[in-house]
């Protein structure tokens, strides 16, 4: 019987490549074999066939004989030789090149997860069957956030079950004491003839009596292990093999009982930023008359296209505080069945950036500003900071851009309010969510749980919070286990070093040929008496690099609204099989229904197979 086929979904591009390679030399040596059946059945056609592919004969001989300067490989791990230990690591990534954290088998891009499976399983810290094969599950693998493409993250935390340098349990050597006393009993005999014999004896050679052996010292008690010196730097080998814009910052050797980097934090904290003006704003001579859309414009302190009122994101942010049903500012996905959207903030505000400089000095003539704003450097880099118990899908962008419209006017503050009444508004209106790109999680807090009641539950408005949690957890980050790790020759700030510098270069670059471009012409000029006009649009700014023109601005609260959760939950339950996602709801285990139905392992229907708890 034929063995089963490899499901393939799991395995990683480079695992991917190194199997195609595999089978395409597995079909090269079926060729030779075939080859050499057919020269031995008619030796009359060897000579024929080795003029005919000489190449592909030396080419054989070459693959199957070992090169000279080849070096030997390295005898495998035997991870049954090792100890384990569950570890946290903290870690840090640029995620412009990933597709997100969370490992996805349908991704053109490489995720967080993939990069790290492969440096964990190259450095040893986990031994599955299958390398090539994307499965932490037998690793008490445990996660705190899955940021989306291109998010990065400070902050992150995972926990899993890795190689260890401590000793493993020794049994005793209970027969290995008894052949001790059993030589130092058949010693004594000969100890006792030595000291009666005859003066025969006394003549020979001293070396001649048999002397009794004396009970072998005691072994000296060993060193205790200590878990940090006399383990394996994690943190330092996993940073060896990582891309250079994956970091390990820092690992936890002591973790809390039943610590689960998801369920354990208590906290997350994420920072967006963006740049004032948000976008290249227009001189005053381009602007021509606002568009018809600006009449009814929120805010009359900022009318100059590309800047923002950052009094007026304040004063929205401050409105997420609190316990929220925050059902309009998420991507619902009916496969996950949410009926709970409640959501505590504990803090949202608007920060600057202090000890940025990149200026622009042409965005401080007086006519690139508002009327109104002081002269000063510019652009000056801001960030909304957010810290809550948990996020939905999506939350910080969507969040986000409902600031940024309000930032440009186009929205007043009460808008957050009017979106977070999910009694008067059930259904999200139709509005972007913002650029993934100036996204990071910057923190994940773990507190002493010991502290914490049982049973609570952040998320309800009745429920006491401390909105100032402190770290609990041991972490020992790079230089604290030793300087060079982190100012040394391949220390961490030297390799994020040149990373940042290579950046910078860039940006320096951009900044001054952007400078020149908007200072080396003569706007006082016109050698063509054409004049061309600016569209009759609105732009919009989304956070990502540039604007966009959006035509006539409509309103938030005007705009056609999405499904309620209710209908998109039903719809999704009825497009398996149940009657409704209240059915759905009641049934055991199913998701395994549906997968079951879905591979036609079963006869009848999912809503047959109903098991109700």
């Amino acid at each position: 019987m034929a063995p089963p086929p490899k499901d393939y979904s799991r395995f990683t591009k480079d695992g991917l490549i190194k199997r195609i390679r595999w089978l395409e030399d597995q079909v090269e040596k079926q060729k030779q074999l075939v080859a050499e059946a057919t020269t031995a059945a008619d030796p009359s056609n060897s000579a024929a066939a080795a003029a005919d592919a000489p190449h592909e004969s030396a080419k054989t001989n070459c693959t199957a004989l070992p090169s000279a300067g080849r070096k030997r490989k390295r005898k495998p791990l035997d991870p049954t030789q090792y100890s384990t230990r569950l570890i946290a690591l903290k870690l840090a990534y640029l995620g412009k090149e990933y597709n997100g954290f969370e490992y996805q088998t349908t991704a053109s891009q490489p995720s967080i997860e993939e990069e790290l499976w492969k440096a964990l399983v190259k450095a040893c810290l986990i031994s599955p069957e299958n390398p090539d094969e994307v499965d932490f599950s037998p690793y008490e693998y445990s996660k705190c956030g899955r940021t989306d493409k291109g998010v990065s993250a400070f902050g992150q935390v995972i926990g899993i079950r890795v190689r260890s340098y401590k000793p493993l349990p020794k049994e005793e050597q209970d027969q290995d004491n008894d052949q001790d006393q059993e030589d130092s009993s058949m010693q004594e005999p000969a100890a006792k003839h030595a000291e009666h014999s005859t003066s025969d004896v006394e003549m020979t050679d001293a070396s001649a009596v048999t002397k009794p052996q004396s009970k072998p010292p005691k072994p000296k008690p060993a060193k205790e292990w200590d878990p940090i010196s006399d383990e394996i730097p994690y943190a330092r080998v996993l940073n060896r093999l990582l891309p250079r814009d994956i970091r390990i910052l820092a690992w936890a050797p002591t973790l809390p009982e039943n610590f689960s980097a998801r369920f354990s934090c208590r906290e997350r904290q994420y920072r967006y930023f963006f740049t004032q003006p948000a976008f290249a704003p227009l001189p005053h001579a381009l602007e021509g008359p606002a568009p018809s859309s600006l009449a009814n414009r929120c805010s009359t302190k900022l009318q100059k296209g590309g800047w923002l009122d950052i009094d007026a994101m304040r004063q929205a942010a401050k409105l997420f505080e609190g316990a929220h049903d925050f059902r309009n500012f998420c991507k619902i996905d009916p496969a996950k069945q949410i009926t709970n959207f409640m959501r505590r903030v504990f803090e949202a505000d608007i920060h600057e950036v202090e000890d940025v400089d990149s200026a622009l000095p042409f965005l401080d003539r007086p006519e690139f500003r508002p009327a109104g704003v002081p002269a000063g450097v510019r652009p000056k880099v801001y960030y909304f900071h957010v810290r809550g118990s948990a996020f939905l899908w999506h939350q910080i962008r969507h969040m986000v851009s409902i600031l940024f419209l309000v930032g440009q006017g186009l929205e007043a503050p009460s808008v957050v309010s009017d979106l977070l009444n999910a009694t008067k508004y059930p259904r999200r209106p139709n509005y972007l969510m913002a650029d993934e790109v100036p996204l990071v999680l910057w923190d994940c807090i773990f507190p002493d749980l010991t502290k914490e009641a049982p049973g609570t539950n952040a998320h309800l408005p009745e429920t006491e919070v401390n909105l100032n949690m402190q770290d609990g957890m041991d972490w020992v980050w790079m230089g604290e286990d030793n300087p060079v790790n982190l100012h040394g020759s391949s220390g961490l700030v030297d390799q994020m070093w040149e990373n940042w510098r290579e950046k910078k270069m860039d940006e320096l670059l951009a900044n001054r040929l952007l400078e020149c471009m908007a200072t080396k012409p003569d706007m006082t000029r016109h050698v063509d008496s054409r004049r061309m006009t600016q569209p009759k649009s609105q732009k919009v700014f989304e956070g990502g690099n540039a604007g966009r023109y959006a035509g006539t601005y409509l309103p938030v609260m005007k705009r056609n609204v999405q499904a309620s959760v209710d209908e998109m939950n039903d719809k999704w339950a009825q497009a398996r099989g149940f009657a409704s996602a209240a059915e759905l709801a009641r049934t055991k285990n199913w998701r395994t229904v549906i997968k079951e139905a879905k591979r036609g392992l079963s006869s009848s229907s999912p809503s047959d197979k109903d098991e109700v708890e």
